[in-house]
C-alpha cells in the first residue's frame, strides 16, 4: 500500500514554474548548492514536466511553464510576487555563488537591524530569493502571549452619548 506521503516529502512544498527547467536545474545547483532528486521530462524530451531539488533540509518543485495548462513563468507573467527564503550558515559566500552564477542583486547582502545578515537576488527565471544567515539574537521581544480579550470593549450607542449632567431622565 502506498503512502499517503511519499517518505521524506515534507506537506508543502513551493512548485517553480520557470521558463528553461534544465537550465534552471544547473542554475539552482551552481547558485544554491541544489540537490536533484529526481526529473522526469516532457513529452518533447526538451522541458521538464517534474522536477525535485533538494536545498538544505527543504525540498522544492520544478516545472516548465505550460501555458495551455495555467501553468506560466514570471517572465510570461512579468514578475512574481513570491519570493523564496534560504537560509545559510556563510551567507557571504553563498550571496557570491548565486551572484556567480547568474543572478542579479536587488538588495546587496548587509547587516539588519533585527539581527540577520541579509540580501536579495533575482535568477535569470524570474524568481526571487532572499539569503540569509542569524548573527544575533532576534531584534524584536516575543509577542506576549495571547489573551481571552485582545480588543478593547465596544462602547454601545447609549453609553457612547455623554450625558449633562443635572439632566433627568424622562419616564414614560
Amino acid at each position: 500500500m502506498a503512502q499517503p506521503i511519499p517518505a521524506g516529502t515534507p506537506s508543502v512544498v513551493p512548485r517553480l514554474v520557470v521558463r528553461g527547467g534544465n537550465a534552471a536545474i544547473d542554475f539552482y545547483k551552481r547558485a544554491f548548492g541544489a540537490l536533484e532528486v529526481r526529473r522526469m521530462p516532457g513529452s518533447d524530451a526538451q522541458t521538464v514536466m517534474h522536477a525535485e531539488l533538494q536545498i538544505g533540509n527543504a525540498r522544492l518543485y520544478l516545472a516548465d511553464e505550460f501555458p495551455g495548462m495555467g501553468a506560466r513563468s514570471p517572465l510570461a507573467l512579468k514578475g512574481s510576487p513570491v519570493v523564496i527564503d534560504l537560509w545559510f550558515a556563510d551567507v557571504d559566500a553563498a550571496f557570491a555563488r548565486a551572484v556567480g552564477a547568474g543572478a542579479r542583486v536587488t538588495m546587496p547582502l548587509a547587516d539588519m537591524f533585527w539581527g540577520d545578515r541579509y540580501g536579495q537576488v533575482k535568477d535569470p527565471f524570474g524568481h526571487s530569493s532572499e539569503q540569509r544567515m542569524q548573527r544575533a539574537a532576534a531584534a524584536f521581544p516575543s509577542p506576549a502571549p495571547a489573551t481571552a480579550r485582545t480588543r478593547p470593549k465596544r462602547r454601545t450607542a447609549a453609553r457612547a452619548r455623554p450625558r449633562s449632567r443635572g439632566t433627568a431622565r424622562k419616564k414614560r
